[in-house]
């Protein structure tokens, strides 16, 4: 009796061992990207000062308040924008929105205005399935007027959409700037 419970336990332990190659070893993490900066320009058809609206937070969590950048729009302007994002963390800076646009299939950025702030935005690149990406876009300045201009940067939202409501999916970074149009 001892020796079958011996080799009973001996098959079990040598199944637990076969059970655990390294054959299953799971897929590795695509760790998600640490953002400190984000810059949106706006550049004027037909010339004109740019438009430099920028968040940049170097502690992430920590203690001190992102610091903002913002600027008015021309009424009746079009503008050409685009968005750069960084990870400032390091020694030198990595530009965080190659990485995006080449899983573009996985990122879209949305605009949303508030407070009847009125701008009208339109995607100019797309992801291989002709989907928004979003890091290159124009802006319609129309009537004078404020409110809040947000970007928010969306990972793995469901492609196509009708917008931020029913992206789902998870927010990399949302950036709210307060703009008057004048």
């Amino acid at each position: 009796m001892k020796n079958m419970k011996f080799l009973t336990a001996t098959v079990f332990v040598s199944l637990l061992f076969i059970g655990c190659s390294d054959d299953d070893a799971p897929e590795a993490v695509n760790e998600e990207e640490i953002i400190t900066t984000l810059t949106v320009t706006l550049v004027p058809e037909g010339g004109g000062t740019e438009v430099i609206l920028q968040t940049r937070d170097l502690d992430g969590d920590g203690p001190n308040a992102p610091v903002i950048t913002t600027g008015n729009l021309a009424a009746g302007v079009t503008y050409s924008g685009s968005i750069v994002l960084l990870n400032e963390t390091e020694e030198e800076p990595d530009n965080i929105t190659e990485e995006v646009e080449e899983e573009s299939d996985e990122h879209q950025f949305f605009y949303t205005t508030t407070g009847g702030l009125d701008v009208t935005t339109t995607y100019n690149n797309f992801d291989s399935a002709d989907n928004p990406l979003g890091t290159q876009f124009t802006l319609v300045a129309g009537a004078v007027s404020s409110g809040t201009l947000t970007f928010t940067l969306r990972h793995e939202p469901t492609k196509p959409n009708e917008g931020l409501e029913d992206a789902g999916g998870e927010t990399d970074i949302s950036a709210e700037f307060e703009v008057s149009v004048e």
